[in-house]
């Protein structure tokens, strides 16, 4: 089929899929400049098309595109002026050299398009675009070692922490660096999910060797979502069993979870150690600071122009995980280049309103009571001049609490917690912010702390 007569069909199709007006703003003008071992090479009139094809409607084009033409594998888009020319000529536009290519869409989950099928990793996870900030630093560092001499290093690896905060692009980040510096070794990327499909189907298919088989020649094993293995006793056996072979040769094992093991229900106590005996690791979500650095990167890397204060407001009002953080970025970016502008504050604010979430209240006793409970003091003690180590200690977590999930001022902590100084409070906050860098043990006590005031 001829490129034209392929992308006019295609067309027609998308226009029954969506609104009118959507099909006129954004299919306009658009058409096929060629077509190049499977890859669809689409002109577009501008970067805002561009960008917007590929965020909105990519998975359709490319799907609406393999319907009509089985051996398409791909797409790309390129801001391309078509030329006042006869059909004829517009025909042979693949002698014009495109301009600024946006990168094929590697992540699309699409019949795993872009996802190597030997070892399940996506290339656009990697550490050149992993934001490093406190928030994971210690697991950043971690990953690094493990890269270094994987499999002696940190064995088992497991990281946790909520939806949306770069578990994946981390755990992913790691395979394909490995990939890169050792080219022999075989990894493999799964997660729970699927590895518990792969264990169902062998027994279906009465093969169960062939199951251990497949996971047992992996040099590096990365298993996404594992608290998804809650209450799947067969499965935990496999992975019991399939845990030993590899740790015992020292092979590279990772986990990812949204919760520690010691808190993953109905897992069992043999696999919950094992998850623990290695290093064990939290990210959490992102500190000012780290925003800041996040939404630098995404407006660097989209070449958008935003003021400092723009910068400063919006690391101040969106908290939450990176991918919200991005959700919200992207409707800023979107707009400033509908507006060929850099967008006022007052507009941004505007943007960005319904994205910002309620910040959290608290009664400060309420927490020392937790953290005294926690640590088995009494309540009182927290309050006290005292230098008894444990005491200090949980008075130290308790202010750090207070300051980074709920943001009170430092002279009010001080002046609740016994009357003290601001700069008191300032000293616990770092205090315990440095350690939580070099100490497992702490992260973990926080961790617990966290849920019980949830």
């Amino acid at each position: 089929m001829e490129t034209k007569e392929l992308w006019n069909k295609c067309l027609s199709e998308i226009e029954l899929g969506i609104s009118k007006a959507n099909f006129t703003t954004w299919f306009k003008n658009t058409y096929i400049i060629k077509e190049d071992s499977g890859v669809i090479h689409v002109g577009v009139p501008n970067e805002f098309v561009k960008d917007w094809l590929y965020n909105k409607f990519h998975k359709l084009i490319l799907k609406t595109l393999i319907s009509n033409e089985e051996s398409i594998r791909a797409v790309e888009y390129y801001i391309h002026k078509q030329d006042s020319k006869n059909d004829a000529e517009t025909k042979n536009e693949e002698k014009a050299t495109p301009k600024t290519p946006i990168n094929i869409n590697k992540e699309l989950p699409l019949n795993d398009l872009y996802v190597n099928k030997d070892d399940n990793l996506n290339p656009k996870y990697n550490f050149n675009s992993f934001i490093v900030g406190p928030f994971n630093e210690l697991a950043y560092a971690v990953s690094q070692a493990i890269i270094s001499n994987p499999g002696q290093n940190y064995n088992p690896f497991f990281v946790y922490g909520g939806t949306g905060l770069g578990k994946t692009h981390m755990i992913q980040a790691i395979g394909n660096t490995i990939k890169i510096n050792y080219p022999l070794k075989k990894i493999y990327y799964v997660s729970l999910e699927r590895f518990t499909i792969d264990y169902i189907n062998s027994i279906q298919n009465k093969n169960p060797n062939s199951f251990k088989e497949k996971y047992r020649k992996y040099d590096v094993i990365i298993m996404d979502d594992i608290q998804f293995i809650s209450g799947k006793d067969k499965t935990q056996e496999e992975l019991f069993h399939l845990f030993n072979t590899l740790y015992e040769s020292n092979k590279q094992i990772i986990f990812s979870s949204d919760k520690h093991p010691n808190f993953i229900q109905g897992l069992e106590e043999r696999l919950q150690s094992r998850f623990a005996s290695g290093m064990t690791v939290q990210i959490v979500e992102p500190d000012y600071e780290s925003r800041v650095a996040i939404i630098k990167a995404k407006f660097e890397s989209t070449n958008c122009i935003i003021e400092p204060e723009i910068v400063a407001s919006l690391a101040e009002s969106l908290e939450g995980n990176i991918r919200e953080l991005e959700g919200s970025l992207n409707t800023v970016i979107c707009q400033s280049q509908l507006k060929n502008r850099s967008l006022t504050i007052a507009e941004v604010k505007m943007l960005i309103k319904n994205n910002i979430r309620p910040k959290k209240t608290v009664a400060i006793k309420d927490i020392v009571k937790i953290v005294s409970d926690y640590y088995g003091l009494a309540e009182e003690v927290i309050y006290e001049k005292t230098r008894r180590k444990e005491i200090v200690r949980a008075r130290q977590v308790a202010m750090y609490l207070l300051r980074e999930d709920f943001n009170i001022s430092y002279p009010l902590i001080g002046q609740k917690l016994g009357d003290r100084d601001h700069t008191t409070v300032i000293h616990s906050h770092l205090k315990i912010k440095s350690d939580l860098k070099t100490d497992p043990s702490l992260l973990q006590e926080i961790e617990k702390i966290r849920i019980m005031f949830k």
